[in-house]
């Protein structure tokens, strides 16, 4: 099925700034996903990296915040309850190493509460459940629409339509595996039993029921597989149940008199035998494979490339170089982001200098754009950052730094890395740089042990 939003995210782009361009949704195929019920007022955008999303009417993602088990305690919201109020918290809540509770969290004349960083989609009066939609009750009285029996939330770092600032389900995440992140929240995609899609940088890959790539071959036609014999030994094909109906997107095609093979856009699919783990794109490196995908990942800037490093493939700048981004999550209550460029900077200083400033701009430097620098999506875009402060600049300050960002977050090169491919400040903070601190931007994230 043709879904109609495709000119909605070009409006999008264009409402990001003059810096961007369409380019992006111009040339990209969309993930088909199931038509669900919505309540009034909710749509279904779609997103760069995590396919079609929920919006408000504004067109603002629409997030969730599953609860996590952590070092002391959960974190996040439980099923059917919002923890995310309008009380600021003042103190650290002791949840992750190394910081103790009771210590004073920075800047508290400027913290927001957790309800004004995302707020709550409230429900008008009187609104019933429809389809997975249900209503529940906060605790200062309001009513506020969940997801799949989780509260649902907006977020303040998104300002244009389609926009994930707020966070996004790549394995590379920020805050990955160490906080409970918030998520976006989507229709599910339109797949036949047996498949799944996951979010990846290089796009919206698509896995069979055990986790495993599949994938399609340059020698089939869209009604024939052309893999028989050793092929298929080699290459399985992922056959269809006589019960099986085509599906959106996915056909099936005859093997042989009686055998069935599910077919996706066209192509015959298949899983590789000789994978050795869960979502990987080791067989769409062999000549005429290719792993398949609803929906592919955004380009990155022009100037930059990508670098083989021992750890897989990294995004570097134009001198090779890898490429940074700056994660942080704080430990209270409500666990915000603090690697934004309005959040407090003594977190991501304490890391990269030590606390001393001149040491973390000489560490950890901004990586600079040009003045014809163009992005090519909603993910990047051109900011000016006054490096004394860290903080969002106009461009005619004194000193303001014109950089990239991605996700609306300032990226870095590391002092430390001589040659192209070095990933020597990968993992440089706490927890390896997972909660608070820097990680390579991986574009393989197989090869980073997924984030």
């Amino acid at each position: 099925m043709k879904r109609p939003f495709k000119a909605f995210l070009i409006t999008g782009l264009f409402l990001a700034g003059s810096s961007i361009t369409a380019s992006f949704a111009e040339q990209q195929i969309f993930e088909d996903y199931a038509n669900v019920p919505m309540p009034i007022g909710i749509q279904v955008l779609y997103s760069e990296l995590d396919g079609p999303v929920f919006a408000n009417e504004q067109g603002k993602t629409l997030y969730v915040w599953p609860q996590k088990a952590m070092r002391v305690g959960f974190a996040g919201d439980p099923k059917n309850k919002s923890v995310c109020g309008y009380n600021v918290t003042t103190k650290t809540a002791g949840m992750m190493s190394p910081w103790p509770p009771g210590m004073d969290l920075p800047e508290l004349d400027e913290r927001l509460s957790c309800a004004e960083t995302w707020p709550p989609v409230l429900a008008p009066i009187g609104a019933e459940p429809i389809g997975r939609w249900t209503v529940i009750k906060r605790s200062d009285g309001k009513m506020q629409w969940a997801y799949d029996k989780l509260p649902v939330y907006t977020s303040i770092l998104d300002k244009a339509p389609g926009e994930t600032n707020g966070g996004s389900a790549t394995f590379a995440d920020r805050g990955s595996g160490t906080q409970p992140a918030r998520l976006p929240v989507g229709p599910p995609p339109n797949l036949p039993p047996g498949f799944k899609v996951i979010t990846t940088k290089l796009g919206r890959l698509v896995v069979n029921e055990t986790g495993y790539s599949v994938y399609t071959s340059d020698n089939d036609t869209n009604k024939n597989s052309n893999c028989v014999g050793d092929c298929a030994r080699t290459w399985i094909p992922a056959l269809a149940p006589a019960s099986a109906q085509p599906q959106g997107e996915w056909t099936i095609i005859s093997r042989a008199l009686g055998v069935r093979q599910w077919a996706f856009r066209g192509k015959p699919i298949y899983s590789f035998s000789e994978d050795t783990h869960s979502a990987s794109f080791s067989g769409g490196d062999l000549t005429g494979w290719n792993n398949v995908f609803t929906q592919r990942g955004p380009k990155y800037p022009a100037h930059f490339k990508v670098e083989v490093s021992l750890a897989g493939d990294v995004l570097a700048d134009a001198k090779g170089k890898t490429i940074y981004y700056y994660t942080c999550g704080d430990d209270s209550f409500d666990q915000l982001a603090c690697d934004t460029m309005e959040s407090p900077q003594v977190y991501r200083i304490a890391i990269a200098g030590g606390g001393d400033w001149d040491r973390a701009i000489k560490m950890w430097p901004y990586i600079q754009a040009s003045e014809d620098a163009i992005s090519p999506s909603l993910l990047w875009s051109v900011v000016y950052v006054d490096p004394q402060t860290g903080r969002r600049s106009d461009a005619s300050k004194d000193g303001a730094l014109r950089v990239w960002a991605y996700m609306d977050r300032p990226v870095y090169t590391y002092a430390g890395d001589k040659n192209p491919g070095d990933i020597e400040g990968n993992g440089i903070g706490e927890w390896q740089g997972k909660r608070n601190g820097f990680r390579a931007f991986y574009i393989r994230e197989e090869f980073a042990g997924r984030g």
